[in-house]
């Protein structure tokens, strides 16, 4: 048993009952537990990404999560998280067939290293008066420094003053216009125009906008955004599992550095000892880098981290994790 393992299994056995049941260290590895969708309107995609990490040096397995209502459908990114690896719980709000307030719990169960489940919460108010044209902000892939935009339309039944007075954000990488306003009978209709700077960073867009209105009673609408923005370069697999070996022996995987452009590999680097690269001199969109690992005597899990520096896009860089187990 490695020595987080032993930890976790120590720290639970001493814990009063109620407490074990609590599971503090799967909790641990989540950032967010509970979330708001707010006022939103019928038929948008409402989307949230429950982001995970894993702290320890043993694998997670995700078994499966389940719902306590059909308003909330959920999902997983993946089921298994390395060593440091990270995840996430999706939990879709359902706001086609369902109306008003709505909550749900997410149950989390995890079978390894330990069994634990983790209760996650979302709850949101759905109106039937607004509706937007798609049902959300999709930016999807988007390269990392440049720009992109798209145009939503809001449509409000049931009074012709209805007016947007603002859109809000926190991200201070969106510009949001509205673009027209147009009035037949009873219905109003806005286009908003949407635009992702060239200056936000890599990452998952798991956002949403504030639609300020001049209704009183249901005063602000959430329009959620999603995408990703992609480096320019990107390593796989993220986390490398180099398998099992002897002390003193030596084992060689392979790492995909893929651009989208042509590049050299000026640097493979990492902070531990026995580790060695070999990567082509020439420029190329993809590189087949060997990662060579000769063990020391002492028996163990070896966990480094492994970065790349490149002359893409001025000096983009990636990085990935590598593991291995040395056992006599």
């Amino acid at each position: 048993m490695s020595f987080t393992k032993l930890v976790i299994a120590s720290f639970l056995a001493l814990l009063p009952a109620s407490m074990v049941g609590a599971q503090q260290w799967a909790e641990k590895m989540f950032e967010v537990k509970e979330h708001d969708f707010g006022v939103v309107a019928r038929g948008s995609k409402q989307l949230f990404r429950f982001e995970f990490t894993n702290h320890y040096e043993e694998d997670v397995h995700i078994l499966r999560v389940r719902s306590s209502c059909g308003c909330t459908t959920p999902g997983l990114e993946r089921a298994l998280v390395t060593s440091l690896g990270k995840g996430a719980v999706l939990a879709t709000f359902n706001t086609s067939t369902l109306r008003g307030s709505q909550g749900a719990t997410l149950t989390v169960t995890i079978d390894k290293p330990f069994r634990a489940e983790v209760q996650l919460r979302v709850k949101g108010y759905i109106r039937t008066d607004v509706a937007f044209q798609p049902g959300s902000v999709q930016f999807g892939d988007v390269v990392l420094g440049t720009a992109a935009e798209r145009t939503i339309k809001v449509m409000h039944a049931g009074a012709r003053n209805w007016e947007i007075l603002d859109v809000r954000s926190v991200n201070e990488f969106y510009e949001v216009f509205l673009k027209q306003r147009t009035v037949n009978g009873e219905r109003v209709d806005y286009q908003l125009l949407v635009r992702l700077t060239d200056t936000a960073p890599a990452g998952y867009l798991n956002d949403h906008l504030i639609l300020v209105t001049n209704d009183l009673k249901n005063k602000e609408i959430q329009l959620s955004v999603q995408g990703r923005i992609a480096s320019p370069l990107t390593i796989s697999p993220a986390s490398l599992l180099m398998g099992t070996i002897a002390p003193g022996e030596s084992i060689t995987r392979k790492l995909v550095v893929r651009g989208t452009s042509p590049f050299r590999i000026l640097k493979i680097s990492t902070e531990g000892a026995g580790f060695e690269f070999t990567a082509p001199e020439d420029a190329r969109k993809l590189h087949l880098v060997p990662v060579t690992f000769t063990a020391g005597e002492e028996p163990g899990k070896v966990v480094q981290e492994i970065l790349v520096e490149t002359d893409l896009a001025g000096g983009s860089s990636a990085r990935c994790v590598a593991t291995i187990e040395v056992k006599r």
